[in-house]
């Protein structure tokens, strides 16, 4: 086993990394990244069915928790990655909807 790989497991095993586990501000962050893993799942559905005020304040939801994570000591990185990750899956989302509504009023007239 190489030294790096060691390291890591004797990290893991260690008292300081359980009790890491253990607290909410792991495990919070964790569930929190169920919406942008749906969001990403969603990307492959038709435009049809994104809701433009669902979307937006999922945005609006990401942003704020984005400017919590980075600002509250000791800062929270896993939340702020997973925010930042459903930010812009949200965005991504937004520009499809309104690429679909653009098409489809083109259509129409």
């Amino acid at each position: 086993m190489s030294r790096h790989a060691r390291k890591f497991f004797e990290h893991v095993k260690s008292k300081e990394f359980r009790q890491y586990l253990m607290r909410y501000h792991f495990w919070g962050p964790v569930a929190n990244w169920g919406i942008p893993i749906a969001a990403m799942a969603d990307m492959k559905k038709d435009p049809d069915i994104i809701s433009p005020r669902m979307t937006a304040a999922l945005c609006v939801y990401s942003a704020l928790f984005m400017r919590f994570a980075w600002m509250v000591q000791p800062r929270n990185h896993l939340l702020f990655a997973c925010h930042i990750t459903n930010e812009t899956c949200q965005l991504i989302q937004l520009g499809r909807y309104f690429t679909l509504s653009g098409v489809t009023k083109k259509d129409a007239a």
